[in-house]
Parts: structure tokens; C-alpha cells; sequence
């Protein structure tokens, strides 16, 4: 990922925004948060609406920012799985108040 400014000019919330912000990144990391690890199809599956090549670019931006591991088994037919780092261990209770929000939330759209 590039940065917008120098790392030592970096405000720590806009690096956390930075890393963990777009569309599907935190949808992802909160499907990651609920399973120890999870195979790519069923991650698909589970993210209605996002098409493989946005969660490929999406997990390869999140594995090279330290948040998600890629485990590749040299097995016939392979198998990869995915599962959150220590680091991204660290935001499962920021995640999960997130959730929790939007659950306390979501019917205030359906007004």
C-alpha cells in the first residue's frame, strides 16, 4: 500500500484508515474474526455482492499490511486459507463494537 504522506509525518488514525479502510476490507476482517481460518470460496460466499477479483486484491493489500495470513497447503486438489495475524487480532474488538453499531443502528435506514 502506498502512503499519502511520509510514515513519520503519518497521524496514527489515518494510518489505521489507511490500512484497514475501503469498501470491503473491515467486511472481510469481520468474517476473518468469527473463524480461527477460512478458505477463500467460503469467504466469497459469505461477502454477498463482492466479485473475485476485488477479494483477491483486497486479501493481497491485507496480507502485505500485516493484518491477514495466507496459508497455502501443498495438497491435490491446493487448498489456501485465511486468517488474521496477531496484529489483525488486535482490531477483533474494534470490529466487533463496529458490528454491534450497525446492528444497533441499521433500521434507522429503513425509515
Amino acid at each position: 500500500m502506498k502512503y499519502e504522506m511520509s510514515m513519520d509525518q503519518l497521524c496514527p488514525a489515518t494510518f489505521a484508515f489507511q490500512v484497514i479502510g475501503g469498501k470491503w476490507n473491515l467486511p472481510i476482517l469481520a468474517c476473518l474474526s468469527e473463524e480461527e481460518s477460512i478458505r477463500y470460496n467460503e469467504l466469497k460466499r459469505r461477502l454477498n455482492g463482492i466479485t473475485g477479483t476485488t477479494l483477491t486484491n483486497c486479501l493481497k493489500e491485507l496480507i502485505d499490511n500485516g493484518i491477514v495470513n495466507r496459508q497455502q497447503y501443498n495438497e491435490i486438489p491446493p487448498r489456501v486459507e485465511y486468517s488474521l495475524t496477531s496484529s489483525g487480532k488486535e482490531l477483533v474488538p474494534l470490529i466487533q463494537s463496529i458490528v454491534a453499531w450497525g446492528e444497533r443502528n441499521i433500521r434507522t435506514l429503513e425509515k
